[in-house]
């Protein structure tokens, strides 16, 4: 029997290994696990990925894809009027405060680069990526790296010690990092630094 063309199967092997990911970590993901979610013939995962890292570096590779098209609706998106570090700190709230299961798996995959050495070209490529986006909001290369980094140990936060994100305390930082001392009006004014707005 002719085998059944099916353009879409990689696309959905790919889907299929991020959602294994998501539901039992890099630990549970292997060619059966990603055949059964994806409804195919086991030897269609190995056709398309010969490894297990292989198909690691298609799921980081889409999920980074995803999360960078975010982040660059975002920026584009910026009120050019309000202080970039407002802006930023609103955004992340928005993220801390949506799909939770999303930015485990991509801190997941992000991680696994410590151990699979081919990701890793791929992580830096994420992180160069999104400061580089960042330098339309923030004086310099360095400094968006720093917003970057910042970015990254505020989730770890969030994420691992169950941590309530500071919308204020982070807009502060960021200002300092962006460009300013961070003082919002009621500072500026004579109120107490660091009051929630």
């Amino acid at each position: 029997m002719a085998r059944r063309y099916d353009p879409e199967r990689r696309q959905r092997i790919i889907d299929a290994a991020a959602a294994v990911v998501r539901e039992r970590g890099i630990a549970g993901l292997s060619h059966r696990t990603v055949a059964a979610a994806a409804d195919v013939p086991l030897g269609s995962t190995t056709y398309h990925f010969a490894t297990l890292d292989d198909l690691l570096v298609a799921a980081l590779r889409q999920i980074n894809a995803e999360w960078l098209a975010e982040v660059e609706r975002w920026a584009e998106g910026v009120d050019p009027a309000a202080p970039p570090a407002d802006e930023l700190a609103r955004w992340l709230e928005e993220q801390f405060a949506g799909d939770r299961a999303r930015l485990e798996l991509e801190y997941e995959l992000y991680f696994a680069a410590l151990r699979h050495e081919g990701l890793r070209p791929l992580a830096a490529e994420c992180l160069d990526e999104m400061a580089r986006m960042l330098t339309r909001l923030v004086p310099d290369a360095a400094a968006a790296r720093a917003v970057v980094a910042l970015i990254d140990g505020l989730t770890l936060q969030v994420l691992l010690a169950d941590r309530p994100y500071d919308r204020e305390g982070t807009r502060v930082t960021l200002a300092r990092i962006m460009g300013g001392d961070g003082a919002g009006a009621e500072d500026r004014d004579g109120g107490p630094p660091g009051t929630a707005r």
